[in-house]
C-alpha cells in the first residue's frame, strides 16, 4: 500500500507509529515530526539557549526518531518524544562538558609558550549541565508527593488541575507539594557546591 501524505495526517500518532514499524515508510516519522517539531525546538532551546544549535539538534533529535521508533515500544508518542528530546539535549551538554574536559587536560601537557592557542573561557553550557544536574538530584531527593507535583508543574507545565486529574491528590495537597518541594529545592541548591 502507497502511503499518501493527505491519509497520513489523518491517522493518530499511535496509528503513524504502527504503520512506520510495518512498512519503514519515513513519510509517517515526517508527519509525527511535524505535528512536534516546536515542541522539540522548545525543549532544545530551553536546554541549549542557543537558535542554531537547536536547530541542529532538533535535525539529530530526527534523525534519531527513524531508527529509535523500530526499537522501541511507543504508548504515548508526544511524552515518549519529550523525553527523547530532553535526554538528546543532555547528552550535547554533556559532550561540551566532556571536550572542555580534554582541553584542560591537552592543556595540563603543553608547555606555557605553547599554551596561547588554548584559552580557556567561561563557559556557560557547562555551567548549566552542572545546575541542571544538581537540580535532576534534588528533585530526586524530593518526597514523592513533592517529586511527582513539581516535575509535573515546572517539567511538563501542567496546571494544578491537570495535576488533580492525574495524581488523585487534592487542590491544597498539590499546592502545598509544589511549594515545600520549590522550598525544598532550593535549600538542596544553595548547599551544593
Amino acid at each position: 500500500m502507497v502511503l499518501v501524505s493527505s491519509n497520513i495526517r489523518n491517522l493518530s500518532d499511535a496509528e503513524l507509529v504502527a504503520k512506520y514499524k510495518e512498512t519503514g515508510e519515513n513519510l509517517c516519522v515526517g508527519e509525527l515530526f511535524k505535528r512536534y517539531m516546536h515542541l522539540v525546538y522548545g525543549v532544545c532551546m530551553k536546554y541549549l539557549r542557543d537558535e542554531d544549535k537547536a536547530k541542529d539538534v532538533q535535525s539529530l533529535i530526527f534523525e534519531r526518531l527513524l531508527a529509535d521508533l523500530l526499537k522501541h515500544e511507543v504508548a504515548n508518542f508526544k511524552g515518549w518524544l519529550f523525553s527523547v528530546s530532553k535526554n538528546h539535549c543532555l547528552m550535547h551538554l554533556r559532550s561540551a562538558q566532556s571536550l572542555q574536559k580534554n582541553q584542560k587536560e591537552l592543556k595540563k601537557d603543553l608547555r606555557p609558550d605553547m599554551e596561547s592557542g588554548f584559552e580557556l573561557h567561561h563557559n556557560p553550557v557547562l555551567e548549566k549541565e552542572q545546575q541542571l544536574t544538581k537540580l535532576e538530584q534534588g528533585i530526586e531527593k524530593l518526597n514523592e508527593g513533592q517529586r511527582i507535583c513539581v516535575e509535573l508543574f515546572y517539567i511538563k507545565e501542567k496546571s494544578y488541575r491537570e495535576i488533580v486529574e492525574t495524581t488523585g491528590y487534592s487542590l491544597n495537597d498539590v499546592k502545598s507539594y509544589i511549594q515545600n518541594g520549590k522550598r525544598n529545592l532550593k535549600i538542596f541548591m544553595d548547599q551544593q557546591p
